[in-house]
């Protein structure tokens, strides 16, 4: 997923995959970041489980968007 796709969604998560695209990085390492420390990641995570979920607009708010 690009940006652009982010924003036009009307998704309310995202998963470490979709971000993972935009930030040009795995989606596994994003996972292990949001479980180890989540506050270097500069966006909210939220975990559930096994699952991992990134709210969207406070991301596109990191990626300088909104």
């Amino acid at each position: 997923m690009t940006l652009d796709e982010i924003k036009a969604s009307d998704k309310s998560v995202l998963t470490p995959a979709e971000v993972a695209e935009v930030l040009g990085c795995d989606a596994q390492d994003v996972r292990i970041q949001a479980r180890l420390s989540p506050e270097k990641l500069g966006f909210p995570v939220i975990i559930i489980k096994s699952r991992t979920k990134i709210p969207r607009i406070p991301f596109l708010r990191y990626m300088g968007e909104q």
